[in-house]
């Protein structure tokens, strides 16, 4: 499939969360690289079903980094006419102290973006819940999905659309592997536990420093996450200096390891549910286990 794209920075042909975009050539790499994944990860994992009427999607907006390369790269693929959706962009405001609350509402109305903004206090719930010196990650994502959920359900969207990257993606691997005990991390595509939503991730293929550089470039208003931020010994923190490591030795590391997410051998695992080796006889060896199937660096 051919996903090249005509980048032009003139007004009529960009939509205005492009507007004020650097010129240079660098910068345009970058951006069609973005998109190009993006759509990339739309089409693999099957996010859009072209044959049945047009979906609405909650594109879900934190105001950081990564949202706002998922709320623009979004805007340009249906700007050209290459996501047929709707696109509403919500941020849920959930009561941090000090949390901007004027600056992603100003910002949507000036970009032109439907948009909802939701106010539910879950900070007050999560420290009154949570025992002192522990972490407040877990309970507060659970809150924060639940209201996303909800909010998706009244605005009549089909899919709830997150703003993980690829770093996102390896960091959540390996805490399953350290901490977990199993091999699973965020598919770019799922359905919720009550079977009437989708969750994606159209960002599953992007480098996190891909949408640093994006996101600082377009100087879009980023607000840190202060109450995940501010809490040190992280298990994700840990994982994420491991990676950086591995990273530093050796260069594409974090990409070779990716694309081996996508390259599963269960005849080559331990999980009997995924894999009969029970069934297993002489003579009758499965593709699936011969040697010529094990996926050779690319």
């Amino acid at each position: 499939m051919d996903y090249s794209l005509r980048m032009l920075d003139n007004a009529d042909d960009i939509h205005p969360l492009f507007y004020g975009a650097p010129r240079s050539t660098e910068f345009r790499k970058l951006r069609k690289r973005i998109v190009r994944l993006a759509r990339e990860a739309v089409d693999q994992y099957g996010m859009v079903d072209r044959e049945g009427p047009r979906a609405r999607w909650l594109v879900c907006l934190s105001g950081g980094k990564d949202s706002y390369t998922l709320l623009a790269v979004l805007h340009e693929l249906q700007w050209r006419g290459m996501l047929p959706v709707d696109l509403l962009a919500c941020n849920l405001d959930q009561g941090q102290p000090g949390f901007p609350a004027t600056v992603l509402p100003e910002f949507l109305e000036r970009m032109q973006v439907a948009h909802r903004i939701e106010y539910q206090d879950t900070y007050s719930i999560v420290v009154d819940k949570v025992p002192a010196g522990r972490t407040f990650c877990a309970l507060c994502s659970r809150l924060r999905r639940g209201n996303l959920y909800r909010i998706a359900r009244e605005e009549g969207c089909s899919a709830v659309v997150l703003g993980h990257h690829r770093d996102d993606i390896l960091e959540t691997f390996f805490m399953n592997l350290f901490h977990g005990g199993r091999l699973a991390t965020m598919p770019p595509k799922l359905v919720n536990e009550e079977g009437d939503l989708f969750v994606y991730r159209p960002l599953a293929h992007v480098a996190e420093a891909d949408c640093e550089r994006f996101a600082r470039a377009m100087n879009y208003p980023i607000i840190p996450c202060d109450l995940c931020g501010s809490q040190d010994g992280l298990q994700r923190q840990q994982v994420k200096q491991i990676l950086d490591g591995w990273e530093a030795n050796s260069p594409g590391r974090r990409q070779v390891m990716f694309r081996a997410l996508m390259n599963a051998r269960p005849s080559h695992l331990l999980d009997a549910q995924l894999f009969d080796f029970a069934g297993l006889s002489l003579g009758s060896v499965k593709s699936d286990q011969s040697l010529d199937a094990i996926p050779k660096l690319r």
